[in-house]
């Protein structure tokens, strides 16, 4: 494994930075996502909270139109796409410098997306819910984010059994790495899975050992933002669950990340204004 994580991506022939973290904000063009303040109904609606994560300095906004919540419904692939070119159409028009990702396992969903104006494919499945993924993403040359998952969203909590964790996860996605380069994929972003296919305990696991994950080369996304394992431990609901997602966003920067992405971003966005501080404090 590689012993220098990249820190640039190609972004539409623009190199994209991630020599200081970025945060990536995260919209949801759906009814049943676990947060309901993600959630957009309306176009105007929309544009507000986008424009309102950008003015809090959010890097990337992430556009998902299929909850992957454990126990979701699941929508076709026709209803997803035409969620997600609901929400890039408008973006990218009303903020064209604004880096956009399209949160899906499916290739033809992600072509859509990135034919509307986005520019970075987030695949949670990282390519096991659909072979024609990888091909897809090297013909749209586009940075993609290569997720651990195990299972789909609705029999993924059934699958949390591993002999040793991390070394299983990091081959899986080593694996897949060698694969997407082969097929020419330059630009690759690292998703060890927080919550998909693992318990709190591994969820746990996976932060401690996360700087393992920059072994492989690549930049490093964490997404922790509200989740199970903090509202969980805390015995809060997930709408209380800001602080304790702040602590392990901090947590994440100190171990490599590069990308946190949230659902709440002047929050992430003055944890990596405090960290880079107090990282120079100590220099």
């Amino acid at each position: 494994m590689s012993q220098v994580s990249k820190k640039t991506l190609n972004v539409r022939g623009q190199l994209f930075d991630l020599s200081t973290p970025v945060v990536m904000g995260i919209l949801n063009m759906t009814e049943d996502s676990f947060y309901s303040e993600s959630r957009v109904g309306t176009h105007n609606e929309l544009i507000d909270k986008a424009g309102k994560m950008i003015e809090e300095g959010a890097g990337i906004i992430d556009i998902g139109g299929y909850s992957t919540r454990p126990g979701a419904k699941e929508i076709d692939q026709q209803e997803e796409g035409d969620r997600i070119e609901s929400a890039v159409e408008p973006l990218s028009k009303y903020f064209p410098d604004l880096v956009i990702s399209v949160d899906t396992f499916r290739a033809q969903v992600a072509k859509r997306g990135i034919q509307k104006g986005a520019h970075i494919i987030n695949d949670v499945a990282g390519g096991s819910l659909d072979m024609e993924m990888f091909d897809t993403v090297a013909a749209l040359k586009v940075p993609y984010i290569l997720m651990h998952m195990r299972g789909t969203p609705q029999t993924m909590n059934q699958m949390t059994t591993y002999g040793q964790l991390i070394s299983e996860i990091i081959s899986d996605l080593q694996a897949k790495a060698v694969e997407l380069r082969k097929r020419g994929v330059a630009d690759l972003i690292i998703d060890p899975g927080f919550g998909f296919a693992k318990t709190i305990a591994q969820n746990f696991e996976l932060m401690r050992h996360l700087p393992e994950f920059s072994l492989l080369g690549y930049p490093v996304l964490a997404g922790i933002s509200r989740k199970t394992t903090i509202y969980k431990t805390l015995g809060v609901s997930a709408d209380e669950a800001l602080n304790g997602t702040t602590v392990l966003n901090t947590l994440a920067l100190q171990r490599g990340a590069s990308i946190l992405r949230v659902h709440d971003v002047r929050p992430a966005i003055e944890v990596v204004k405090l960290w880079i501080q107090a990282g120079n404090c100590m220099n």
